[in-house]
């Protein structure tokens, strides 16, 4: 599946980003952990010399619930565009992770966050307080995408964004866990 999002640095407190985010129906919040893996074989899934990740591979707790998932990100020049996704559940994420482990890969980095969930018809809309990162927001089309409404897509979440009463950073154009990978080196 397409995955059309975009990832922003808050710069507000936590309790203002979320009063912002009051109107909107709430899902609660997940305690999540995502470990990322990398193929000391495959040059696609192995960060390259600025740490950038054309494909990554992920297991993730998130709550109670167990998946993985494969990324393939998408580049127009040299901001991403947007990620192919396929995700499916699974049991126990220690399980998988000594499975995968034991298929070669290595664990590359670890995303420990609290999110923040919300949602509209058209958006999720997540407040993550990662830690040793910092405070984002990722804002993710639910839905399909076709490939000439990404654009499009992205201008609609940024108005979204804009339209909240929350001090922003610069857009990410990277994921946390390249993010996290940049910060440690």
């Amino acid at each position: 599946m397409k995955e059309i999002e975009i990832l922003i640095e808050v710069k507000s407190d936590k309790e203002t980003a979320l009063r912002a985010l009051g109107g909107f129906d709430s899902l609660g919040v997940k305690k999540t952990l995502d470990v990322y893996f990398y193929d000391p074989l495959r040059k696609n899934l192995q960060p390259d010399e600025e740490n950038r990740l054309s494909a990554s591979f992920r297991i993730r707790q998130k709550g109670e619930k167990c998946s993985m998932a494969y990324k393939i990100d998408h580049f127009i020049l040299e901001e991403w565009s947007h990620s192919d996704e396929y995700e499916t559940e699974i049991e126990d994420l220690e399980t998988a992770i000594k499975i995968v482990e034991n298929f070669g890969l290595k664990e590359l980095v670890r995303i420990d966050n609290e999110k923040y969930i919300y949602t509209t018809p058209e958006y999720e809309i997540v407040l993550e307080d990662v830690k040793n990162l910092g405070l984002f927001m990722e804002v993710e089309k639910i839905g399909k995408v076709g490939d000439d409404e990404v654009a499009s897509t992205k201008e609609e979440i940024r108005s979204l964004l804009k339209s909240l009463k929350i001090e922003f950073g610069p857009e990410q154009n990277a994921g946390k866990p390249e993010l996290m990978l940049r910060r440690s080196s």
